[in-house]
C-alpha cells in the first residue's frame, strides 16, 4: 500500500520530532530527497518518500510512532 499524501516541512518535522526550520536546513544542505511535488513554489514530499528517507538516515534507531 502506498501513501500518496503530500507532506510539507511542518509534517516532516512532526514525523521526525524536530522544528520545521531544521527540515528546511536539511533541504538547504542537500540532506532531504528532492521534492515529489512543488505547488506555488512550496515543496511537498509523499509520506512514503519521507519514511524511506528516515529509514535510511545515519543514526536511525528504528524510531517508532507511539
Amino acid at each position: 500500500m502506498t501513501d500518496r499524501r503530500l507532506w510539507s516541512y511542518k509534517d516532516i518535522a512532526a514525523h521526525i520530532r524536530v522544528q520545521p526550520d531544521t527540515v528546511r536546513s536539511y533541504r538547504k544542505h542537500g540532506l532531504l530527497p528532492p521534492p515529489d511535488h512543488v505547488e506555488g513554489g512550496k515543496p511537498y514530499w509523499y509520506a512514503d518518500t519521507i519514511r524511506a528517507w528516515v529509514a535510511s538516515r545515519p543514526g536511525n534507531r528504528s524510531r517508532r510512532e507511539h
